[in-house]
């Protein structure tokens, strides 16, 4: 498999990560992934939001597919923790680019 040239994965990273972040959803996962200490399981997150399992478990997989969370297997339980360097970095570096 041949590496895709660094500019179009840039284009790639940010479609990603802002297509992910255009859900006010899956936003308000990272915000209360941050509060909560950057970790939580998939029920803990479910619990908080009034959407069904499915959308829920379809949120948590566009933020992971994003590289906004990873997922830790502990016993039976799914971790989700977020990926502040990746937001930051992707997110970061689009934003530098209106800098003065």
């Amino acid at each position: 498999m041949t590496e895709r040239p660094r500019g179009i994965q840039d284009l790639d990273d940010l479609e990603a990560v802002f297509g992910a972040l255009a859900n006010q959803t899956r936003r308000t996962v990272l915000i209360v992934l941050h509060a909560r200490g950057g970790s939580m399981s998939s029920r803990d997150i479910a619990a908080r939001f009034d959407c069904s399992w499915p959308t829920t478990t379809r949120h948590l997989r566009v933020l992971e597919q994003a590289g906004l969370v990873h997922v830790e297997r502990r016993g039976r339980e799914r971790v989700y923790v977020l990926d502040t360097d990746r937001l930051l970095t992707v997110a970061g570096n689009w934003i530098s680019r209106f800098s003065t």
